[in-house]
Order: C-alpha cells, then sequence, then structure tokens
C-alpha cells in the first residue's frame, strides 16, 4: 500500500517478445518492459476455499 491507497497491476500477454524487451502500446498505455511472471501456481490457495478479507483501516490513529 501507497500513501493509504492499494496499488495493481496490469498484465498483458505480448506473444513473440522475451523479458528485457520493450513493447509500445500506444495511446495512455504508453511503452512498458517485458517482465517474467512468478512460475508459481495459486491453486492451493485457491482450493482451500474461503476468502481474503479487506484491508483493516480502523486501527489507524
Amino acid at each position: 500500500m501507497i500513501n493509504n491507497k492499494t496499488t495493481a497491476v496490469r498484465i498483458i500477454p505480448v506473444p513473440g517478445k522475451d523479458v528485457g524487451d520493450e513493447v509500445e502500446f500506444g495511446g495512455l498505455l504508453g511503452r512498458a518492459p517485458v517482465m517474467a511472471v512468478n512460475a508459481y501456481s495459486a491453486d492451493d490457495f485457491i482450493r482451500r476455499g474461503g476468502r481474503v478479507p479487506a484491508p483493516i483501516h480502523s486501527l489507524k490513529n
């Protein structure tokens, strides 16, 4: 979290590019480097079920 706001990313697959290449998307998206994606699976976490609670903001002074 930065400045009490959650952050996010957009993951856009780019076929034919390698890690380290730069991609020009044009418009407001601009350009970005191609980065490696985590190779681990979240299947075990998802299979557990339940839900992930929202961040708690009431503990701040």
